[in-house]
This record gives C-alpha cells, sequence and structure tokens, in this order.
C-alpha cells in the first residue's frame, strides 16, 4: 500500500502481522528489554521492514535505532521512516541524493479520540475537516489530518531537529489524496517549512507520507 504514495527512488517494506520470523539485532534488543512481547514483535518487524528497504538500495543491514525524539537513525547518507500501528508496519528509505527527508505515518481508519482534535487542530482547520467530511462522509477526515501531520514532523524534525507540537503547524487536505501542511517553528531555520504529501485510505488503514525533494 505505501508504495502508492512514494515517487521512484524511495524504497518501501510493510507487513500486516508479525507471523514472519523477525531478528532484533543486539542494540535494539537492548533498546526492547523489559517490554511487552506484542511491542517487541512489532518493533522487530518494523526493523526487518528497514533491513528490506536498505536491501534493495544495496546497503549492509544495520541496526536501526531510536535516536532523538523517537525517529530511527538510518546509515550515513540514507534518509527514511517507520511506522507501525494495529495491523500494519512499514518503512521506507532513499538515497539522500533522492531524497532530503521521508516521513511516513499508519493509522487505523476510524474516528479520533473524544477531545483530541481539538488538542491537535486550529479553529480553521476544524472548519476546513468540517466542510470535507460534508462533501464525502465516507472518508475518517480526522484520522487522516492527524496521520498527515504526523508524517511531516517525521520528515520535520530529523532535518532540523527543532520538536514542533500540532498547533505549530497548519494543514489543508486535498481528496483528491494530496496535502501540504506548512511548519511555524518558533526561530527561522534555512528549509522551505511546507512539506507536501500524498494520502490513502482503505483497508481499514490510513496511510500517509511526505518525501521532500533535496534542496528543499
Amino acid at each position: 500500500m505505501i508504495e502508492e504514495l512514494l515517487p521512484p527512488g524511495v524504497t518501501s517494506s510493510e507487513a500486516f502481522d508479525d507471523a514472519a520470523p523477525a531478528v532484533l539485532f543486539a542494540a535494539e534488543a537492548a533498546v526492547m528489554e523489559g517490554r511487552r512481547e506484542g511491542r517487541r514483535r512489532q518493533f522487530a518487524t518494523a526493523r526487518a521492514c528497514a533491513r528490506r528497504c536498505l536491501a534493495q538500495l544495496r546497503r549492509r543491514p544495520v541496526a536501526v535505532l531510536p535516536g532523538a525524539g523517537g525517529a530511527p537513525g538510518w546509515p550515513a547518507g540514507v534518509v527514511g521512516s517507520i511506522t507501525h500501528c494495529e495491523g500494519y508496519r512499514a518503512a521506507v528509505a532513499a538515497p539522500a541524493s533522492v531524497a532530503a527527508a521521508v516521513g511516513i505515518d499508519a493509522e487505523p481508519a476510524g474516528p479520533l479520540p473524544a477531545g483530541v482534535l481539538g488538542l491537535i487542530a486550529s479553529e480553521a482547520e476544524r472548519a476546513h475537516l468540517a466542510a470535507l467530511a460534508v462533501a464525502d462522509p465516507s472518508l475518517p477526515w480526522e484520522r487522516v489530518f492527524f496521520s498527515a501531520k504526523e508524517a511531516a514532523y517525521k520528515a520535520w524534525y530529523p532535518a532540523t531537529g527543532i520538536w514542533l507540537g500540532f498547533r505549530d503547524a497548519s494543514l489543508a487536505l486535498s481528496p483528491a489524496g494530496t496535502f501540504a501542511v506548512t511548519m511555524r517553528p518558533p526561530v527561522p531555520v534555512p528549509v522551505d517549512p511546507v512539506y507536501e504529501g500524498r494520502w490513502l485510505a482503505g483497508g481499514g488503514l490510513v496511510l500517509t507520507a511526505v518525501v521532500r525533494p533535496p534542496g528543499r
């Protein structure tokens, strides 16, 4: 599914459960020490997806450890992103010559918990979502909104090292399957603040992806 959202040159791998054996590197196993078994298996499957992406790039398998802000650490010259939710795990990766930043997110295609939208969306964004829901009530617009911001943040943070909250960015969704997120950092940064991406909903899931080309 996720490959439908990606441009040429960006590799991907996905899984819908943890049935396939997935071995962790020692450093990864140490990170998951003491975690519940289900979470550990999910983590391992996602790391197996990441290593399949690296193999497609003809890179050797390495430990993909959480770094600052929880973002996965990729080998030098590679950018990528990992996501997992109930019933889905995925990773994407690309050479830095193909993408300056990458962010993906997966969510169950259901409504957000009560009260969450008011915490993460401005009044203008809520009005935008309400209009989309009137035009097509069959789609989980609130969940697409949440996922799109998550994907944009996953691309933003590794590139800038600046943590932003959900209210520090504004999002415009298109029914055509695209979106744009405008970041509002507290200090100027030498990158374009607008992150463009794509989304899809199907099979009980919402998937979003941001792939920023080099030079932006």
